[in-house]
């Protein structure tokens, strides 16, 4: 297993999107209970970064973002975001969320789950049918057969939108002149009957959320691996497919005959994956085999989310991030307090956030994020006037910790002084005062900010 020192950085970065504070980390190290880490996990997922931060993954997953392709406008964004985050507060169980999601009518700005289907690229049927898939399925619509396509296309070709006199507002609704009782083929090749005047929507809700569904719990169970592991079990995990195998099948029907079993708890699907062997292991790999890391062998090293490390450098040097929008003020204000990983809007951005991959949020894809190094980061973290303003501006940095002294036994002293004659001592001090004092001048390089998992 990894050290205790390195375990609270990476579950309270992989939890709540943020550095441990300095009392919390010594607090729990010099804690002995034997499951203190189960604790230390049991307490970050009540902090509300834990419901920010994990809004922050299904906002990308969802599209969250005002302006184009998607166009949600904020009014939309802040409901939508809120009802998310709201969603994580309270441990809403994942059934409902995802009915939730597929089955609301009305507007925009005061339904917030119908932002699902403004959230789209494309009004159509397919665009809509293409989006629950990949969202509830982890499945790309185009490597079902054609029939089962065009079948699972047809349960959304009822759902129309509207705009009103209120800016960017619309209304999403089943059209009311379509009510016919009609023949549907599902993914999974069964055919259901919608019987006269049946939301359609309602029906295909009613077939994914069964335990019996073959993606419903699978999906959601390996892309919560996915986001603590780096990896899915089945990778990529937004592309289950029969040719995409699981490497462990058996941890994937376990965790999700525990979703299922638990009412579909997501933050029991957490905390299993949270305090296994697997996800606390050390970082450094144990084999040469290339295969060692598709296998989970060894904790990966990755880089953080851009979001998130962003945040960790304001947080070390004390400063704030300048963000940037295609929408005017009052609409796009950010307070100079706002964490990145609270950005409710994909639209609100910075050049930092696009260097270090954050997503667009146009297509709900996990390949959008991008947190593969480059030599462009590189150079930025080492040798760019962004950081170096955050450095050498710095109160935090500049100012020296102060730790307690630790009191010299009497014996001690007694050989100090027999070692060190006076004039020693006096020249030892002069050299501590100009190395205090160029310490005070020099930059601090960016190596010593380790914020890399």
């Amino acid at each position: 297993l990894c050290s205790d020192q390195v375990f609270i950085r990476r579950v309270y970065l992989d939890v709540t999107g943020t550095l441990p504070e300095p009392q919390d980390v010594r607090k729990f190290l010099q804690n002995n209970r034997p499951n203190k880490r189960t604790m230390l996990i049991d307490s970050l997922m009540e902090h509300k970064e834990f419901a920010e931060y994990w809004s922050l993954k299904w906002s990308d997953l969802l599209r969250v973002k005002a302006e184009f392709p998607i166009n949600l406008w904020p009014n939309a964004v802040q409901a939508y975001h809120r009802w998310i985050q709201n969603a994580i507060e309270t441990n809403m169980p994942y059934d409902k969320f995802a009915r939730e999601l597929l089955t609301s009518s009305g507007s925009n700005f005061r339904v917030p789950q119908v932002n699902f289907y403004r959230a789209i690229q494309g009004t159509e049927p397919e665009s809509i049918a293409n989006a629950a898939a990949l969202t509830f399925m982890g499945l790309r619509l185009d490597k079902l057969p054609k029939r089962n396509q065009d079948g699972m296309i047809s349960l959304f070709s009822r759902v129309g939108y509207k705009s009103t006199a209120e800016w960017k507002e619309e209304i999403v609704f089943l059209d009311p002149a379509k009510t016919e009782s009609f023949k549907a083929l599902l993914p999974d090749g069964t055919s259901i009957q919608v019987p006269q005047g049946k939301d359609p929507r309602v029906a295909f809700a009613d077939w994914l959320i069964t335990s019996k569904n073959p993606w419903f719990a699978k999906n959601i169970v390996n892309r919560i691996w996915a986001w603590l592991l780096g990896r899915g079990i089945i990778h990529a995990p937004d592309d289950i497919r029969p040719d995409n195998p699981a490497v462990y099948p058996e941890v994937l029907d376990y965790l999700q005959k525990e979703l299922v079993k638990n009412d579909y708890d997501l933050q029991h699907i957490y905390r299993l994956i949270l305090n296994s062997h697997t996800y606390q292991q050390s970082p450094i790999p144990q084999s040469d085999d290339p295969k060692a890391e598709s296998m989970f062998a060894c904790y990966p090293v990755r880089q953080l989310d851009a979001e998130v490390l962003i945040d960790a450098l304001c947080k070390i040097t004390g400063s704030s991030e300048t963000y940037l929008s295609l929408i005017p003020e009052p609409f796009s204000f950010v307070p100079q307090e706002q964490r990145s990983i609270g950005l409710a809007d994909g639209s609100i951005t910075s050049q930092f956030l696009e260097m270090f991959g954050r997503p667009a949020r146009d297509t709900g894809l996990e390949s959008e994020r991008k947190n593969n190094p480059t030599d462009a980061q590189r150079l930025h973290l080492l040798n760019s006037t962004h950081i170096q303003n955050k450095i050498t501006k710095s109160r935090v940095l500049l100012t020296p910790p102060k730790y307690p002294k630790t009191p010299m036994t009497a014996n001690a002293k007694a050989a100090r002084n027999a070692k060190t004659s006076k004039a020693a001592r006096a020249k030892a001090a002069k050299a501590a005062r100009a190395a205090k004092a160029a310490r005070k001048k020099k930059r601090l390089p960016i190596e010593m900010l380790y914020l890399r998992i």
